[in-house]
């Protein structure tokens, strides 16, 4: 029997459409869960006279793969990895590679990284995106680890990606150790931004608007064709245009309004707090969906605490038009918070990220491919060294033009009680970094007052630290200067 190209363990929903974009691309794949049921159910189904070898055991699962053995996990992230990793390792030999395709925290990739390398064995943590539909017909990958494993792994990863329009294949090598779920990560956490702000434009279209679903699906469907077109807002117009079969109402309001998560635009968050860069519209985004969780609480204080009620008595196609400027721009604030940090912790981890592949890696295939990814492509290819996306021509004048509308959507929002965090959170961000001077002054000045913490001044060198005897009573002894 020929062996196997790459095998896959684990059988869930992105697994077993992996192995069969991988089979369909010409591989012999080799797959094993678990559960050996599944692999019988799947060998006998769905991959019943393909070249899919279904392993009953670990062993029989090494045996099958061709060296050097390449086994994928695409298994839950965490302890499942390490015990998976253990189970596999006395059936491995020099030279072999393990890649895990799941959603694991970069630090473990960086661990588990070494760890494999001084066995002598190769790893990849790459990040996978596209759900079922990307995983079956065309993801985006993006493969960081071991250097030496890339050019055995890349046919194959490249040959089921998805492509851009010339043909590029949305997966590229990202760097050492865990580059790759760190970009994935990051990924995540744009994707929750983008996710808010897509709810928070609906939001207001409700309740300002008094817009039903099925008109705010033909807005998504218009938006969809111009600068905003997006797999987001696309789908986002479809969810809009479905109605219960029970009940007969738009599916969105028989929706419970309480969101879940999986943690990664948490990680992305705390990465963000961990390097010191400020991405704001993605802590708010998670915030929102806690929010969201104390569902009984919110109903209880709805009843109890008050605020405007909502009204607006304008154009309605101006308003319209002015919330699709302030989704714009906000995404456009998320995104440079989301680079900025890719920059920070390539610099940190000595990855050496090329921002505009990371773009291209997003392009297709992904939950938050956009048509403007191919403009933060070219601007990171025009100037390597961009410091933040809104210094980009393209983006700075995007900012220009969508800025008056956006301030005035998130003021009637304030002004009628509508939560828009993750709107008044890119807006905060963008006047925050074009501000030349920030009210810091005041906070070192409270920290020096009561912690004898020191502080710059204006009119001396960078670098040189200060102290004031605030009360004529602190003496002169400071603080250590640090940045935590």
């Amino acid at each position: 029997m020929k062996k196997a190209d790459i095998g896959v363990v684990g059988l869930a929903v992105m697994g077993e459409n992996l192995i069969l974009n991988m089979e369909s691309r010409g591989f012999t794949v080799a797959c094993y869960n678990r559960t050996v049921s599944k692999v019988d159910s799947f060998v006998g189904g769905r991959a019943k006279g393909k070249r899919i070898i279904g392993a009953r055991s670990v062993e029989e699962f090494c045996d099958a793969l061709a060296k050097p053995r390449k086994a994928m996990l695409m298994i839950k992230a965490g302890q499942p990895v390490d015990d998976f990793i253990e189970q596999l390792l006395p059936h491995l030999d020099k030279g072999d590679i393990v890649i895990d395709g799941g959603n694991s925290f970069f630090g473990d990739t960086i661990r588990r990284t070494d760890y494999l390398e001084k066995k002598g064995l190769l790893y990849i943590g790459t990040g996978v995106s596209g759900g079922e539909e990307g995983a079956l017909h065309g993801p985006s990958i993006m493969p960081g680890g071991s250097p030496e494993a890339w050019p055995h792994v890349k046919p194959i990863l490249q040959a089921i990606a998805a492509k851009v329009a010339d043909g590029t294949p949305c997966c590229d090598w990202v760097g050492r150790d865990g580059a790759g779920h760190y970009v994935k990560m990051v990924h995540n956490g744009i994707e929750y931004g983008d996710m808010q702000m897509i709810a928070e434009a609906y939001f207001l279209m409700k309740h300002l608007l008094g817009m039903a679903p099925a008109e705010m699906h033909e807005v998504f469907r218009e938006w969809n064709n111009g600068e905003l077109d997006s797999y987001l807002v696309e789908i986002t117009g479809d969810i809009l245009a479905y109605v219960d079969e029970e009940t007969g109402r738009p599916m969105v309001d028989v929706i419970l309004d309480t969101a879940g998560q999986k943690g990664t635009g948490k990680w992305t968050s705390q990465s963000a707090l961990d390097m010191g860069t400020p991405a704001p519209t993605v802590a708010e985004a998670v915030f929102a969906r806690f929010m969201s969780a104390i569902k009984s609480q919110r109903v209880e204080a709805s009843k109890i605490l008050r605020g405007p009620a909502p009204a607006y008595d304008g154009d309605k196609a101006v308003l319209i038009e002015e919330i699709r400027q302030a989704l714009y721009a906000s995404k456009i604030c998320s995104y440079a918070q989301g680079f900025q940090l890719l920059k920070m912790a390539s610099l940190e981890h000595e990855w050496d990220l090329k921002y505009g592949r990371v773009a291209l890696l997003w392009r297709e295939g992904c939950i938050i491919r956009a048509q403007f990814l191919e403009r933060i492509k070219e601007a990171f290819d025009a100037r390597p060294d961009l410091a933040n996306l809104l210094l980009a021509p393209y983006f700075r004048d995007a900012i220009d033009r969508c800025q008056d509308a956006w301030r005035r959507v998130v003021a009637l929002a304030v002004t009628n009680g509508i939560p828009v965090p993750a709107f008044g959170s890119a807006l905060a961000y963008y006047d925050g970094y074009r501000s030349e001077r920030l009210p810091a002054n005041i906070l070192q000045a409270q920290r020096d007052y009561f912690g004898a913490h020191t502080y710059e001044r204006v009119d001396k060198p960078r670098g040189e630290f200060f102290h004031t005897n605030w009360t004529g009573a602190g003496g002169t002894t400071v603080s250590g200067t640090y940045v935590v």
